[in-house]
């Protein structure tokens, strides 16, 4: 349906984590985030910007993403008519980089076709593959082995699926050693985030023993060519995250062998189309995909949702039930799972999920008005 973006309001949250996330590059105690609201015709879309709030997992951060959508996003799509919301993206292409601050605008757009469409969000974007998604979580790195074995035996009672487990050096593979004995038969993986090089080969060969689901980038963020010769060493299959930011990376990492599975983030991608894309290229070379997580608010996590519902989405993913970070969510209801560890899709128009908009006011800590 074509449609012209008459109004953009920015909005800047703030939410406390309920327990603090730490990765291979720092501890996360609460979040910043940026919320995009794009209105037509007295209909709302919303999008999340998944950055973190310093520029570590790449070179995007709160304060950046709020200028770059403000300045150069905004004033590129606001009162251009869009055919379809598959063309908001290549209006911002030729801003290089910061697809995450690009991608909350044009999620948001998504999100308004499918309201103006009186359809969900899921069905908007060609998926409908699955009716619930397939849920892992991802666990941080904890400040003693006990800490997270008793992390880990509350996310499997609860039903996931799949546990991912952050590592870096000095906290992997006597440590996975410990999950394997106490765990042996959940589905695991580890998440390196970047956290090593080719001279690791050796030490990263020792993850082999524990029949690991992937390892998720190990190495550089921005480097693809490294990870072939690391994957030819391995038994278990490499993961690529943050290197893939468009379908061309993901071909180029395909056809040399670089990894054996994908992780889509609509962030890192720039949205929607983008992700689609890479979903396509991943499935056309029969390398399954999953949908990363980037600690997101309810807006967030509602788009992952819809996502995860494409056909190539065959392995779970980070999507999980809202109070595994937040004591309140910005949607009603909060993102729930089933006790068989899935997320039910919904059927309402958009995304799925209300707006609580007494808690956004009360957690915004600015806000701006494009029109």
């Amino acid at each position: 349906m074509p449609f012209q973006i008459e109004k953009i309001v920015l909005r800047q949250i703030r939410m406390p984590l309920v327990h603090f996330f730490e990765t291979s590059f720092g501890r996360t105690y609460e979040r910043s985030m940026v919320l995009v609201e794009v209105q037509s015709g007295g209909v709302s879309g919303w999008g999340e910007v998944t950055c973190g709030e310093n520029p570590f997992y790449n070179e995007e951060w709160t304060d950046s993403a709020w200028l770059i959508v403000k300045d150069f996003v905004a004033p590129r799509v606001l009162k251009h008519p869009f055919q379809s919301a598959s063309d908001v993206a290549a209006r911002s292409a030729h801003i290089r980089g910061h697809n995450m601050a690009r991608g909350g605008l044009e999620v948001a757009c998504w999100d308004l076709e499918a309201r103006l469409n009186n359809v969900p969000l899921w069905q908007h974007i060609g998926g409908g593959a699955r009716k619930e998604i397939p849920c892992g979580v991802s666990i941080g790195i904890q400040d003693t082995v006990p800490q997270l074995l008793k992390k880990i035996e509350t996310e499997v009672n609860d039903g996931y699926q799949r546990i991912k487990i952050k590592i870096k050096p000095g906290w992997d593979v006597d440590v996975i050693r410990e999950v394997r004995k106490q765990f042996p038969q959940i589905k695991l993986m580890a998440d390196a985030n970047s956290a090593y090089t080719l001279k690791d080969i050796d030490h990263l060969r020792k993850l082999d023993e524990f029949y690991l689901m992937m390892i998720e980038q190990p190495l550089a963020h921005d480097e693809i060519i490294d990870h072939v010769p690391l994957q030819a060493a391995l038994q278990t299959p490499i993961c690529l995250d943050e290197c893939i930011r468009s379908a061309h990376q993901a071909e180029q990492a395909i056809r040399m062998k670089a990894c054996g599975i994908i992780n889509i983030k609509l962030g890192r991608v720039g949205g929607f189309t983008e992700a689609k894309r890479v979903h396509d290229v991943c499935q056309a070379h029969n390398i399954p995909v999953w949908c990363g997580g980037m600690l997101e608010a309810g807006i967030g996590r509602a788009h992952n949702i819809a996502l995860a519902t494409l056909p190539n989405f065959v392995l779970p993913g980070d999507v999980s039930a809202s109070k595994r970070y937040w004591k309140q969510d910005i949607i009603q209801p909060a993102v729930e799972t089933t006790p068989n560890g899935t997320i039910a899709t919904r059927d309402n128009p958009g995304f799925g999920y209300g707006i609580d908009l007494a808690f956004l006011k009360e957690i915004t800590v600015r806000e701006e008005h494009i029109a």
